[in-house]
């Protein structure tokens, strides 16, 4: 139910939930407690029944640590990436990693990248 709610409310929404999660994110650790996404969800008028946000809370605190990460949040929504995505990250990942050590440093990062 919940990916049709944001499937129809697009893009924009789901980028500024993420923006907002960070802003809302007190620690800096990356993680939201259950109140602190409640929070997010009502800043973007997405509020559902209480029933509705605890099956939610379940789907995405699957490790029952009491918290979630956007990382398992945007998994959890959107799921896999497509294979056409896959490779294209592949891609560009060989072309950072272009030493093949398996990581990239920041600055191989800065010489390939340009935000301007």
């Amino acid at each position: 139910i919940f990916r049709e709610i944001l499937s129809k409310r697009g893009v924009r929404v789901i980028t500024g939930l993420g923006k907002y999660f960070r802003q809302i994110d007190e620690n800096r650790n990356g993680f939201l407690s259950k109140a602190a996404l409640k929070e997010a969800l009502k800043a973007f008028h997405l509020e559902m029944p209480e029933g509705d946000f605890e099956s939610l809370w379940l789907i995405l605190d699957d490790n029952k640590s009491d918290k979630v990460d956007y990382g398992e949040f945007t998994h959890a929504i959107f799921g896999e990436m497509n294979e056409y995505r896959k490779t294209f990250v592949r891609k560009a990942y060989m072309k950072l990693d272009f030493n093949k050590t398996g990581s990239v440093p920041m600055v191989d990062v800065r010489k390939c990248y340009c935000a301007k």
